[in-house]
């Protein structure tokens, strides 16, 4: 109570004791480790196939961690029948749906934690009110999607370190590619050296 006296009184004479923010004319930026609810995360450089630019880019593999360990149960996925190469180049199914009931969702942040390809992340979006009850809330895999560029824009230094982890890793896997390439390479050049001519020792 004193505090809040303090506050009211000293608003007729500091500018800076007027706490109350006139919403929605007026807004607060979210804290960068604010979080609402999950979003999907694709790269905007298309990694393998046509269709649109989200569904082409997007990170998930449908492995379905974040479904098993979600608590309250809101996240349904259908893995693909077919598969997409990802950043590495190496063959990942993909989530043919993807659904989040946001009437649901507790903001937990699990199903980001669990996420071994740093494909789902929060958000920091709120004004999500709707009429629609049912529909309004079930948000699918389009609706989900965000580029990569939007998650440094809300989350700058998290994003940054999952950038140059990804790129550790595509450069470790580069590396490992090459190296087999080379050994190959290696070994079918000494092969016609080594091999023994016909009927020599005869």
């Amino acid at each position: 109570m004193a505090e809040t006296a303090k506050n009211f009184v000293g608003s007729f004479f500091s500018a800076e004791r007027l706490t109350t923010v006139e919403y929605p004319e007026e807004r607060i930026a979210p804290v960068e480790a604010a979080r609402v609810f999950p979003f999907l995360v694709y790269d905007v450089e298309n990694r393998d196939g046509g269709g649109p630019e989200w569904e082409a880019g997007l990170r998930c593999v449908a492995c379905q961690i974040c479904e098993k360990e979600c608590p309250p149960k809101c996240i349904f996925i259908e893995k693909s029948k077919d598969k997409k190469l990802d950043y590495l180049g190496k063959a990942q199914y993909y989530p043919a749906r993807f659904d989040i009931d946001i009437s649901v969702c507790m903001s937990c942040q699990i199903c980001v934690e669990v996420c071994p390809f740093e494909a789902i992340k929060m958000d920091t979006e709120f004004e999500l009110s709707t009429a629609d009850r049912f529909g309004g809330l079930l948000l699918n895999r389009e609706q989900l999607a965000r580029p990569n560029e939007y998650y440094h824009e809300i989350h700058a230094t998290e994003a940054a370190g999952v950038d140059a982890h990804l790129a550790a890793e595509k450069a470790k896997a580069d590396a490992k590619a090459k190296a087999a390439i080379d050994a190959a390479a290696a070994k079918a050049a000494a092969a016609p050296a080594s091999a023994k001519p016909a009927g020599a020792g005869d």
